[in-house]
C-alpha cells in the first residue's frame, strides 16, 4: 500500500510539474531575472527566512518524507538545498510557482491539485522573488548551479 501511495504521489508531481512548465512559459511570467538587476542575496536570505523557512526549513532541508503524500494527501514541502529537486527546474518555473502557488498554477492548466504551496505574488514583489531564488541558488554547489543555469538558458532559447 505504501509503495502504491509513493507511486501515485510521484505521478502527481510529474503531472503537476508539466503543467507548471506550460504556465511558466506564458507571456505573463518573466523567463528569468531581469538582466539589468543585481540579485541582493542578503535581502533574499532575509525574505526566505520570513516567507519560506516555516515550510522549507531555515537550512533549506524541507519537510520529512517530502516525496510521499501526507495524511491530507498533500506532498510535504521539498528541500531547496542540493538534495531536493528545485535545481532541476528552470528559473521561470521556480518564479511562477513562487508567485502564483501550486494550486493556481495548476488550475490555470485545468488541473485540480491540492498543493500546499501558496502564492506569494500579493506579499512579494517580482524583485523579492528573484532575490529569494538567487539566495537559494547561492547555497548550491557550483556543479548544480551550472546545470540549473543550462536548463534555464535552454528554456529561454526554446
Amino acid at each position: 500500500m505504501r509503495q502504491r501511495a509513493v507511486l501515485i504521489g510521484g505521478a502527481i508531481v510529474v503531472l503537476a510539474l508539466g503543467a507548471i512548465v506550460a504556465v511558466a512559459q506564458s507571456d505573463d511570467v518573466p523567463a528569468a531575472a531581469p538582466a539589468d538587476t543585481q540579485a541582493d542575496l542578503v535581502a533574499g536570505e532575509t525574505l526566505y527566512a520570513q516567507y519560506c523557512a516555516a515550510c522549507h526549513d531555515a537550512n533549506l532541508e524541507g519537510q520529512e518524507n517530502w516525496k510521499s503524500p501526507g495524511p491530507d494527501g498533500r506532498l510535504p514541502a521539498p528541500p531547496h538545498d542540493a538534495s531536493g529537486h528545485t535545481w532541476h527546474h528552470a528559473d521561470s518555473l521556480l518564479f511562477t510557482y513562487t508567485k502564483l502557488g501550486g494550486r493556481e498554477t495548476l488550475a490555470a492548466q485545468g488541473m485540480d491539485f491540492d498543493s500546499g504551496m501558496p502564492g506569494f505574488g500579493e506579499q512579494l514583489s517580482d524583485e523579492d522573488i528573484w532575490n529569494i531564488l538567487a539566495y537559494i541558488k547561492s547555497t548550491w554547489p557550483e556543479r548544480i548551479r551550472v546545470i540549473q543555469a543550462e536548463r534555464t538558458a535552454a528554456e529561454e532559447a526554446g
